[in-house]
């Protein structure tokens, strides 16, 4: 998830609530999803708008900084500009949050409120995948402070294989920091695991190897009392043998579930952009992996927009949602959907590059998403955000805002059951498309020069296998040239 931000985020009209608060330092209590918190505050005036915050400065949460993410595994490309899957984590530095921090803290570093679910006409539980830097309790502060009802988390490093275990104090903050803010690690936390783990590989050691990293991450799950795991499948490697490596993953998974029988995790495979040998560009990948799962309760799917829209699953229009997820349905089962990664694509449809983009920003645009928090079906899912957030500064530095997933959460909760063809959806729209407008065109013309370029080299392939001697039928006549 190591993104470069487009833009900021949109911020829908609603309601203010102004208080105030003295300059010198005085107690306030607030109410957060329900729970009374007190934070000691130094401050002047703090507005809150649901729907419309005034965007923090990026150079005022240098501490928020967010771990880089997506595959160090997937195949390179000759593309231009790389996928965010293929940017080197060695680029980004990390500023881990403040470890301990005191829980009274949360409500005055709360960036936007959370919605009550009950307001909502559908219950969708969205949030961001949040740095949990300092302990994994960390995560659950860093998504009350963006207004998530859901989050996402890494249980260690994503980028080593080697890891400290899971201490007793964040596990045991963690436990209670949920607790306090209503938060169902079982059903509303989604763990992602690491870009290391390949559960498709051939070579026995390096097959152990990304086996025991994936069984740590399940006993982590276990500890902390989550029940949903999402995992990139992995490669094929060489050769490209996809039967076999769908295999090896649900080898790999009936072993892991043996390993850990009576937690109940459910592991989650998740859908990827077609790229390359990569697994889980078509549905069909992922029903012949659960297909081979012993344990079905055990396994589930975690649908990324992005990833769908690049891998040629359209979600644009309304019918174009009703038929990827009849697809889907057909396909694999919409049973086994458990929980969503919401981004949009800076790269076209069909051009198999995992590129995020903020919400309403690329191609797929804000209709797909008012398609999607406007369906019932997933009601009660974990709804994740993966959008890019990073910023420069004053200072010239790039520094994460985390204002813009607060922005992002409201706008798409403020879209559930908004008539499209409204004045508000149509003005929204067309700011968010214009936006975007830059960068769009920019991978647009990226992706059409690779296509040419692949083209000239099928045709330089074609004429010298035609040197050889074989003779090819014209299409049109079916006589020989």
């Amino acid at each position: 998830m190591a993104r470069r931000s487009s833009r900021s985020a949109a911020q829908p009209k609603s309601t203010t609530v102004e208080t105030q608060v003295d300059v010198t330092v005085s107690k306030t209590k607030k109410q957060v999803n329900g729970t009374e918190t007190t934070a000691v505050t130094k401050s002047t005036t703090t507005e809150v708008k649901t729907g419309i915050s005034k965007r923090k400065s990026a150079h005022a949460e240098p501490t928020t900084k967010r771990e880089p993410e997506e595959p160090a595994e997937a195949a390179a490309s000759d593309d231009e500009d790389q996928d965010d899957s293929q940017r080197s984590a060695k680029k980004r530095k990390i500023t881990k949050t403040t470890k301990n921090r005191p829980a009274e803290d949360d409500a005055a570093m709360t960036l936007a409120p959370r919605t009550a679910i009950s307001s909502l006409k559908h219950a969708m539980y969205i949030g961001a995948h949040v740095s949990a830097a300092g302990g994994v309790h960390n995560a659950v502060t860093n998504a009350l402070k963006i207004g998530g009802n859901a989050f996402a988390l890494f249980l260690k490093s994503q980028r080593k294989w080697a890891s400290p275990p899971l201490a007793d104090d964040a596990r045991t903050q963690f436990h209670a920091l949920s607790k306090q803010h209503n938060y169902d690690a079982g059903r509303h936390v989604l763990p992602h695991g690491s870009y290391l783990v390949n559960l498709a590989q051939a070579d026995r050691e390096k097959a152990d190897q990304a086996y025991n990293s994936f069984l740590d991450d399940l006993q982590r799950c276990a500890a902390l009392g989550i029940k949903l795991y999402n995992f990139h499948p992995g490669s094929t490697g060489a050769g490209g043998d996809m039967a076999g490596a769908c295999s090896r993953i649900a080898a790999n998974l009936n072993r892991a579930h043996r390993a850990t029988a009576g937690s109940n995790v459910v592991t989650l495979l998740e859908n990827m952009c077609g790229s390359g040998n990569v697994v889980g560009g078509r549905f069909e990948d992922l029903r012949d992996i659960i297909a081979q799962v012993e344990d079905k309760s055990r396994v589930g799917v975690c649908l990324d927009t992005c990833h769908a829209f690049a891998a040629g699953y359209d979600l644009r229009s309304p019918e174009a949602w009703a038929a990827t997820m009849k697809e889907f349905d057909s396909v694999i089962g919409l049973g086994y959907l458990r929980a969503l990664h919401i981004n949009d694509s800076k790269a076209p449809f069909a051009s198999h590059r995992d590129l995020h983009a903020n919400i309403g920003t690329g191609f797929l645009g804000l209709r797909a998403f008012h398609n999607l928090v406007n369906d019932p079906r997933l009601a009660g899912l974990p709804m994740v955000l993966e959008t890019p957030i990073e910023e420069k500064g004053p200072d010239g530095k790039t520094v994460n805002n985390p204002q813009i997933w607060a922005d992002e959460i409201k706008l798409l909760e403020s879209l559930i059951e908004m008539d499209p063809e409204s004045d508000e959806f149509r003005e929204k729209e067309k700011e968010l498309q214009a936006r975007g407008a830059a960068e769009r065109k920019r991978v647009q013309e990226q992706v059409d020069r690779k296509a040419a370029k692949d083209a000239k080299k099928a045709a330089k392939g074609k004429t010298k296998r035609r040197k050889k001697g074989d003779e090819d039928s014209c299409d049109s006549c079916n006589e020989s040239e």
